[in-house]
């Protein structure tokens, strides 16, 4: 397949990581490696990037700058703004564990139109990988955060991680959320991936179960957006229509999605390899805004970052093997690399079959229980 209809020719978000310091909280399954350091942004590294990403916003009102990786809050109000400052016309987000919440930082979010995501794991006894620096639980400090957010009248989001897909657990996992009043909850299954490297091997069989018992409750109850179950609609409803599935990557040009490391590194497709380094192929940046202007580093992607040719050759070959495919794409980058001993273009990874294959049967049994 030529290189050019790899990559689209522009991204639809582009992911900011203006501190790598995850204060207060030490989340057991964290793959980021500079978690515990506070490294700031810079402020001409985000000017650097909004000179690219404001054009493309000039032509997509949805664009979407994350704020995300470590907490954002640990940035600080002050230069937070500052950062922000030099976009028009986007969408800002940010990630946060809602621990530093307060306020003072609702009314900053207010202020600045900021959409919030906050990432916490579910009921209290399934929030336990989520601790403080101090080792402390962190379910309590994240939920005074979520009531100020109540309190100010923002909504929300939600990202869990599922260490352990217990089927058991799938309705009062999900009814914590609904009771909660997220807009969306989007749900990840533990990876191993960056300094994380000893994630529980979820079984298959009973990941599908979880995956199906998350949908029935979904369906008991369907009151917030379940990302997953999105996911898997959107694909059968393409597949019933006979045009290309939305959620299939590889059908359709992947988004470069740059993440903008705090220096102004650059790494295309794949967040989690920022901060990293390999023998083979150095720290997996493109390139730095502070050099190079982000507009170029994407239309210039291919040509500049080794290992993405690699991962292509991994993607051809989940093509050619798995029946699958159509509605994964093929395996991230990330889990790939730090599943197959630092290899790009392996095929199956433990993250396909417990978060997307088996999410893909769960529903699907889910479906066929209720068909009539």
């Amino acid at each position: 397949m030529p290189s050019r209809s790899r990559l689209a020719s522009r991204p639809r978000a582009v992911i900011m990581q203006p501190t790598t310091q995850c204060l207060p909280m030490d989340c057991t399954y964290c793959y980021l490696p500079f978690r515990k350091t506070k490294h700031l942004m810079p402020a001409a590294v985000a000017e650097a990037a909004a000179r690219s990403v404001n054009r493309w916003a000039a032509e997509d009102p949805a664009f979407e700058v994350v704020w995300h990786g470590g907490e954002p809050l640990a940035t600080g109000r002050e230069h937070l703004a500052a950062l922000m400052a030099p976009f028009r016309g986007v969408k800002h987000s940010v990630q946060t564990n809602a621990a530093l919440l307060d306020d003072a930082w609702c009314e900053f979010l207010l202020e600045h139109e900021v959409y919030v995501g906050v990432s916490i794991d579910g009921p209290e006894d399934m929030n336990t990988h989520r601790v403080t620096l101090a080792g402390r639980p962190g379910f309590h400090v994240a939920m005074r955060g979520i009531d100020r957010l109540h309190r100010h009248g923002i909504v929300f989001s939600a990202i869990a991680v599922v260490s352990d897909p217990d089927p058991a657990d799938a309705a009062r996992f999900y009814e914590f959320f609904a009771e909660l009043g997220v807009t969306t909850l989007g749900v990840n299954v533990e990876e191993t991936e960056g300094v994380n490297y000893h994630a529980p091997q979820a079984d298959p069989a009973r990941s599908t179960e979880f995956w199906a018992a998350l949908a029935d409750a979904w369906r008991s109850n369907p009151v917030i957006q379940l990302r997953e179950m999105t996911r898997v609609m959107n694909f059968a409803s393409a597949v019933l229509h006979s045009h290309t599935p939305a959620s299939a990557p590889a059908d359709m040009p992947w988004d470069p999605l740059p993440t903008i490391a705090y220096d102004g590194g650059v790494v295309m497709l794949s967040p989690e390899l920022a901060g990293f380094t390999d023998k083979r192929f150095g720290d997996f940046t493109t390139g730095n805004v502070l050099r190079d202007g982000l507009d170029v580093l994407v239309a210039e992607t291919e040509k500049r970052t080794p290992w993405i040719a690699e991962f292509w050759k991994g993607v051809d070959a989940c093509r050619a093997t798995c029946s699958f495919f159509a509605f994964c794409g093929g395996a991230h980058p990330a889990n790939r690399y730090f599943e197959h001993e630092g290899r790009f273009d392996g095929t199956r990874t433990r993250y396909c079959t417990t978060a997307k294959i088996a999410l893909l049967e769960g529903v699907a049994r889910h479906a066929s229980a209720h068909r009539h």
